[in-house]
């Protein structure tokens, strides 16, 4: 093999490795690309869930809430019958009672 042929064979060679260096760095660009993409997306999934989730547990004490709520407004209204009543069956006894002390107050004075 002559010097020329050598030499030639030797640029050949380079310009092989060359090439594969250059197709190396093009697929670690692709790559980095598209892991990163990968990596959005998963984000923004993972966030989406999160969010579904969150709405989802909110959506469930906020009916909790609202059930103990009127829970709450039912034994109010019920104790507020409970003493309306009370207060109807005393108003009598009071009126009578006033008048007897009105009625008195008037003897005394006669």
């Amino acid at each position: 093999m002559s010097r020329t042929d050598i030499l030639s064979e030797i640029k050949t060679v380079e310009a092989e490795a060359d090439a594969k260096i250059a197709r190396a760095e093009a697929d670690k660009k692709t790559a980095i690309a598209e892991a990163r993409r990968d990596s959005v997306k998963r984000i923004q999934e993972a966030e989406s869930d999160i969010r579904n989730n969150n709405e989802s547990v909110i959506a469930k004490e906020q009916a909790a809430v609202n059930a103990e709520k009127e829970e709450k407004l039912a034994a109010g209204r019920k104790e507020a019958e409970s003493l309306e009543t009370s207060s109807k069956k005393k108003i009598k006894k009071v009126n009578d009672f006033l008048v007897k002390e009105f009625e008195r107050a008037i003897d005394v004075a006669s």
